[in-house]
């Protein structure tokens, strides 16, 4: 059973819409704009950027055909200036290279798993709704989780589930997978969630939610190669940043959040040796960061859309060497003195 597709509209609400518009604005107001949408989903957020924005150009991403089909109704009166491709959002540079497009001015990421995906039962994502266990993004290949769960060895479904749910009744629960693997196969999102349910002590069942969540986020996770894919896919990312062009992420969970932060964080700070007086050439930061940390949402966000709330966001601008240089006196590429740390107030011991 397929979602119908003459209703893309209304199905969703885009996470934290206006925060991701105010903070990629001058990115997008930048002559000869091209914005990429990495996961396009149902396009909310896509339709906003090209709804503002008359003269940008969108790129738009996504693995999962069911969602581009979508997004392509929904964006149908402006298909004249927009690119929706069927890729992984680490397959940047070869869509780029299609396009014949250099670089890019703006990009948001919204990790995860999509509306359509978990609120059409027939995809598996859902613990909560009987269906097959497929969890697939991409249903036109790859391994499901059906086939994970039925033909993995217990100490490889133990990793999965340790490294990827952070479960830490991971041997419990597999435990039970293989005893009932070995009557019959499992087939069922159902049937999984009440194994994993009675493997878990009953103490821990009574605070953390469904306590099926952290077996299927990891199950879901394996299926789509996803950490593997965002370890690649934010450096291409920030390599097709333009100057002064901006990348939005939003992440769902702990450990997406450390992969963004890890590589925004790397290329905000310098790399030359900290005893110089000044900057070598081509060690400096190459992005400032636009967000303190990682920005949660605000109640009213929440309350709005529930889904939003364990997002995390994160926000950074390609500095521009030209302009940089010129806010030195110096030219590109030549070193430049390093901004002097304040040292503590006279008479007051450093906290």
């Amino acid at each position: 059973m397929g979602v119908d597709m003459g209703e893309p509209r209304g199905v969703h609400v885009p996470v934290l819409l206006e925060r991701c518009l105010e903070l990629l604005a001058p990115a997008l107001e930048l002559p000869g704009a091209v914005h990429v949408d990495f996961t396009l989903g149902l396009g909310g957020h896509a339709e906003a950027v090209l709804e503002r924005h008359p003269d940008v150009i969108l790129i738009g991403l996504d693995r999962d055909t069911e969602a581009l089909a979508h997004a392509r109704r929904r964006l149908e009166r402006f298909a004249g200036r927009t690119h929706l491709v069927h890729a992984v959002y680490h397959e940047l540079p070869r869509v780029l290279d299609e396009l014949e497009i250099p670089a890019i001015h703006s990009g948001l990421f919204d990790l995860g798993v999509s509306s359509l995906q978990l609120d059409e039962a027939d995809r598996g994502f859902a613990y909560a709704q009987d269906a097959p266990l497929d969890m697939r993004m991409d249903q036109s290949r790859g391994m499901t989780a059906e086939e994970i769960v039925n033909t993995y060895e217990p100490g490889e479904l133990v990793r999965v589930l340790r490294q990827y749910g952070e479960e830490k009744f991971a041997p419990r629960i597999v435990s039970a997978i293989v005893r009932e693997r070995a009557k019959a196969r499992i087939t069922s999102t159902a049937r999984l969630a009440e194994l994993v349910k009675d493997a878990i002590p009953a103490a821990a069942r009574r605070t953390g939610g469904n306590p099926a969540k952290r077996t299927f986020q990891a199950l879901r996770i394996e299926v789509n190669g996803e950490l593997d894919v965002l370890e690649s896919a934010v450096p291409h990312a920030l390599d097709a940043l333009a100057p002064k062009g901006r990348l939005v992420v939003m992440s769902y969970q702990s450990l997406e959040d450390r992969i963004v932060k890890r590589a925004l964080t790397a290329r905000s700070r310098s790399t030359g040796p900290i005893d110089l007086p000044v900057e070598l050439p081509g060690t400096g930061p190459t992005l400032r960061l636009l967000t303190r940390g990682s920005e949660p949402p605000s109640e009213e966000e929440v309350a709005a859309n529930p889904r939003a709330a364990s997002v995390k966001l994160r926000a950074v601008e390609r500095i521009d060497e030209q302009e940089q240089g010129r806010r030195h006196n110096q030219a590109p590429g030549t070193g430049r003195e390093r901004p002097r740390m304040a040292g503590p107030a006279r008479g007051r011991k450093p906290e």
